[in-house]
Order: structure tokens, then C-alpha cells, then sequence
């Protein structure tokens, strides 16, 4: 992935709901909101150490989740593709109006995958 905070963002978004109450905050505060571990320690009346100890079982849950479905990786492949389709259609789309002839079979297919390639998009 791009690096590390992104990393983070990414598993929390589609593992964030996997983790327990107290993982889940631990993680949120220390990579959302950005408190330092000290600062969480001081706010549940634990040591700094214990928090680390939280976020990092969290971090190795997700990862491991990861490891073994990767759904993350083939989201994002998916995402590109989407592009590339989407592109391509634009390309055709252009290729139709600048030779100045209309296919409507051509201009009604571009445009379909254009329609979905939003839908899918938007998901």
C-alpha cells in the first residue's frame, strides 16, 4: 500500500467493525484523531504501554484478516480496472465525435459501460 497511514485508514475501513469496543477506540484515537499514546493512557487511566499493547494486537488482527482474504488489495485492483474501463470508454466516445459519423450501436455501448462503471464506482 501507498504507506503507512494509509495502511491504517484502509484496514480500519473494512476491518475496523472486526475489533473489540476497546480496540476499536484505542485505534480510532491514535490514528483518526491523532492523541498520542500517552494522552490515551492518561484519558483511560492505563499505561502508555497497555495502550500500545491494545493498538497493536488491533493492527495484527486486521493485517492478519488481510493476509488471508485480500480483500483490500483486490479492492483496489477493482478500482483500477474501473478506471481503465471508464478511460477507454471516453476514448471511444471521442473516436466517434471527432470522425464526425454516428454509430449509435458504438455510442450506446460507451455509454452503457460508462453507467456502470459509475455505479460501480459509487460502491
Amino acid at each position: 500500500m501507498k504507506n503507512q497511514a494509509y495502511r491504517m485508514a484502509m484496514l480500519f475501513d473494512f476491518y475496523g467493525d472486526l475489533l473489540t469496543e476497546r480496540q476499536r477506540e484505542f485505534y480510532d484515537l491514535y490514528y483518526n484523531e491523532d492523541l498520542s499514546l500517552a494522552e490515551i493512557a492518561e484519558n483511560y487511566g492505563i499505561s502508555r504501554q497497555g495502550v500500545r499493547d491494545v493498538i497493536v494486537r488491533a493492527e495484527a488482527a486486521m493485517t492478519e484478516i488481510e493476509d488471508k482474504t485480500h480483500i483490500i488489495r483486490r479492492f483496489q485492483q477493482s478500482r483500477t480496472a474501473i478506471a481503465a474501463i471508464n478511460a477507454a470508454a471516453d476514448q471511444l466516445l471521442l473516436s466517434i465525435d471527432q470522425r464526425s459519423y454516428s454509430d449509435a450501436t458504438l455510442d450506446e455501448i460507451a455509454r452503457t459501460i460508462k453507467e456502470n462503471t459509475a455505479k460501480l464506482d459509487q460502491e
